[in-house]
C-alpha cells in the first residue's frame, strides 16, 4: 500500500482554505460566512491530520506475541476539538443569524448596521 504523499494534502488544505476565504469576503449572507467558517475548518483538520499521521509519534506495544506499531491520535483528538468548537460556533451564528432576521427582516451583513453610529 502506498500512502499518499503529504504534499497533495497540503494542496487540498490550501485550497479549501483559499475557497474559504473567498466565501467569507464575498459572500454578504451571514449563512454563507457561516459555511465559508466552516470550510476554513475543515481545511485545518485535513491538515492537522495529515501531518499527525505523517510526522506523529508511533508506539510499539510488545505486550502482544509480535510488536504492533500505533499512530498517536493527538492529530484526530484535536481535530474532534475543532470540530465541536466549530459546531457551537455554528449554533452560535445561526442562533444570532435568526435573532437578526427576526429583527431587520434579513440576515444580509450590509443590511444589518446595528454597530455604526
Amino acid at each position: 500500500e502506498v500512502p499518499v504523499p503529504i504534499h497533495f494534502y497540503i494542496w487540498l488544505s490550501t485550497l479549501l482554505f483559499c475557497v474559504g476565504i473567498f466565501g467569507c469576503l464575498a459572500r454578504r449572507n451571514a449563512i454563507a460566512i457561516l459555511m465559508s467558517l466552516e470550510i476554513m475548518f475543515n481545511a485545518c483538520n485535513i491538515l492537522l491530520v495529515a501531518f499527525c499521521q505523517r510526522h506523529g509519534i508511533t508506539y510499539t506495544l510488545q505486550a502482544f506475541s509480535r510488536a504492533q506499531d500505533i499512530q498517536s491520535p493527538v492529530g484526530q483528538i484535536y481535530a474532534i476539538f475543532v470540530i465541536t468548537i466549530a459546531a457551537a460556533e455554528a449554533a452560535v451564528g445561526l442562533a444570532l443569524a435568526i435573532a437578526a432576521y427576526r429583527h431587520f427582516k434579513s440576515i444580509n451583513m450590509e443590511d444589518i448596521n446595528i454597530l455604526k453610529w
